[in-house]
């Protein structure tokens, strides 16, 4: 669409909708691409903590590896940063797809930015949980009327916790947290480069998250880890955030990845055009990854067609956020029609106040009022039946016009999350 409408299209980072190589990014619109195909990647290469695969990275086709002594963030933003000074010499716009895999597993970081965070987690989860709903309140992020999460009883009290695994737990948020901080150095050198091309006030960058923090233990396969050659952080190591930091990562809402429930869906969303967004604002209403295409169709003047070369186009789902980015509307304007999620068997529909919800292999529908309770804590599916069926109804019918398959017939056999991913709760040793 935007290539159509006369922009340059580049992507870095990760792709992850299409292992195929017809269905790689330069083969579904993009100019320039550099970055990994699947769904995660190591850092580093391994080095000097032994023999393994390369990480394997393609860039326009043509498939590559990390050189030894570079850090795979970095990278993506390098190459990121080529591609607008390459564009940069042609009269055209420009679209940037730049995918951080960072703080996906498995966690590795330069030791310079770890270090930075050194004792910072000694607190443990449940004060670095508290410490963080009152940072959100006092920032006008979360309602002090909301309600909180109950706290997770597969995640064992700080306190309980013996000393010597604490200090490892400690390392491992540590990493974590340094891997978020070199990502947010890039966006500054990302930022640098924007002003430098004298396109900074005229750029809208997007901010943003695709799930929320994952839970489970490292375990069994697929989640076992890979190696163990080298301390926590560094290119020989293969370790996990796992179910207790992700608890704090996904404060204040329930559960993790995978699920529906608020901590798996909920993301992060930041936008930035000196040109038309007034700063320092918090804009409260519902907005879903659907809405991104419109809001940049929209920006562009680029019309979504109705056919392509001769075949009906499905209906662009999903609302432009540009009256709302740019103050003319309070919140996203959907017209009362609810938005829809399922993965993997999870369930879920928004529609207003009303959430309804379901965790597989369980089908039945818990309900919820968001307004009064975003952490999900009670459940009055049995006090609003009528609002129940109604979302229900919408769900079946989203589902069947748009092909959800039943995950009974499609499942793994031992899928992530299941019982056998998470063999016990005590924390891995690494």
């Amino acid at each position: 669409m935007l290539r159509n409408a006369g922009y340059s299209t580049l992507l870095s980072g990760k792709w992850h909708v299409g292992n195929d190589s017809i269905a790689w990014p330069n083969q579904r619109g993009f100019d320039r691409f550099y970055g990994f195909i699947n769904g995660a990647s190591n850092y580093y290469d391994l080095g000097k903590y032994g023999k393994g695969p390369a990480v394997e990275l393609v860039e326009n086709n043509k498939r590559i590896n990390l050189p030894p002594d570079k850090y795979l963030t970095d990278e993506i933003t390098d190459h990121a940063l080529g591609f607008l000074d390459e564009q940069s010499k042609s009269a055209k716009p420009f679209f940037l797809y730049l995918a951080y895999n960072a703080p996906h597993w498995p966690l590795q970081a330069p030791e310079s930015d770890i270090a930075k965070y050194k004792g910072r987690y000694s607190i443990g989860w449940d004060s670095l949980r508290a410490e963080r709903i009152e940072r959100q309140k006092a920032l006008g992020i979360a309602d002090p009327k909301q309600a909180i999460a109950v706290r997770d009883k597969d995640v064992t009290p700080w306190d309980n916790v013996p000393y010597d695994e604490k200090l490892l737990w400690e390392r491992k948020m540590e990493i974590y947290a340094a891997m978020v901080d070199r990502v947010d150095q890039n966006i500054g050198k990302l930022r640098e480069k924007l002003k430098a091309l004298r396109k900074d006030d005229n750029t809208l960058i997007v901010f943003i998250s695709d799930n929320g923090a994952q839970g489970g233990y490292a375990g069994a396969s697929p989640r076992r880890p890979q190696r163990n050659s080298g301390p926590a952080g560094t290119a020989g190591s293969y370790v996990y955030q796992d179910q207790p930091w992700a608890y704090v990562s996904n404060t204040p809402h329930l559960a993790y990845k995978n699920n529906m429930h608020e901590g798996g869906i909920s993301a992060p969303f930041i936008a930035w055009f000196p040109k038309q967004i007034k700063g320092g604002q918090i804009v409260k209403g519902t907005g879903h990854l659907i809405d991104l295409a419109p809001t940049f169709y929209d920006l562009a003047k680029a019309a979504y067609p109705v056919t392509e070369k001769g075949v009906s186009i499905n209906p662009l789902p999903g609302k432009s956020l540009v009256p709302v980015l740019t103050g003319k509307l309070g919140e996203v304007d959907r017209g009362g029609e609810p938005i829809f999620w399922e993965r993997a068997g999870n369930r879920a529909v928004r529609k207003g106040k009303w959430k309804i919800v379901s965790t597989y292999p369980a089908y039945k529908w818990e309900l919820y009022d968001l307004e009064t309770d975003r952490g999900e804590t009670t459940d009055v599916a049995a006090a609003n039946p009528n609002v129940v069926d109604q979302l229900s109804a919408d769900y079946f019918r989203w589902a069947e016009k748009t092909g959800v398959v039943d995950y009974e017939k499609i499942k793994p056999a031992n899928p992530i999350g299941a019982p056998a991913e998470r063999p016990n709760r005590r924390p891995p040793t690494f």
